[in-house]
């Protein structure tokens, strides 16, 4: 293990820029909500689940019938808000099968 000696007005110019940097990730942290992006679901994940196109999902949204956030041009969603959805889905999915359609 090495030891590095610096000068007292580096290390404080050091400390200064990572006290800077920690500030804007907390503010950007709070800003955009929930941290832990692994537990949301973005477009893709929530097509292939519900097994419907991007355009139904679109529509989903657009009506309010499901929940989103959008972080600069990425929509994620909850999970759980997900799940509320498969039994309507899939009643959507026999009508449409029913009439010989797809979602």
């Amino acid at each position: 293990m090495d030891i590095v000696n610096i000068d007292a007005e580096t290390f404080e110019k050091m400390l200064s820029k990572f006290e800077s940097f920690a500030s804007r990730m907390e503010y950007l942290c709070r800003l955009h909500g929930n941290s832990d992006m692994k537990e949301w679901l973005d477009n893709q994940d929530v097509c292939r689940l519900l097994n419907i196109s991007k355009r139904t999902l679109q529509t989903l949204r657009d009506n309010g019938t499901l929940a989103y956030t959008q972080i600069s041009h990425k929509i994620y969603y909850k999970p759980e808000d997900v799940q509320k959805m498969l039994p309507l889905i899939e009643e959507k999915h026999k009508q449409a099968k029913y009439k010989g359609k797809r979602l």
